[in-house]
Order: C-alpha cells, then structure tokens, then sequence
C-alpha cells in the first residue's frame, strides 16, 4: 500500500442493473467515482448515526 493512501477494506454490493448504471453515470456527470460517491454517503449516514445518538441521551 502507499504511503498516500490511507489503509482501505474492499467489500462489495449487490445493486438492481438500473441502479448500478444510473450510479455510474452520476459519477461520470458529477467528474467522480463509484467508490467516491459512496464512501461520502456512508460517511454521512454514520454521522447522522452519531448524531442522534447523542440527541437521545
């Protein structure tokens, strides 16, 4: 691994066909990735996550 890239897992995803091509072209229009795209979601659902955790307590 390089020293510039953090340390990374792969895991991988089932999508319906659709999904997956509209993704893709998302990526294409948004100058992105895939991979970008959801690192960035996910990233933000887990903050979400945290956050109302805290608001419960």
């Amino acid at each position: 691994m390089s020293k510039d890239q953090p340390d990374k897992k792969n895991t991988s995803l089932r999508l319906e066909s659709k999904m997956h091509k509209a993704l893709k072209i998302r990526a294409i229009e948004e100058e992105s990735s895939v991979q970008v795209i959801l690192e960035r979601l996910i990233e933000e659902y887990l903050s979400n996550t945290i956050k109302l955790k805290k608001l419960k307590k």
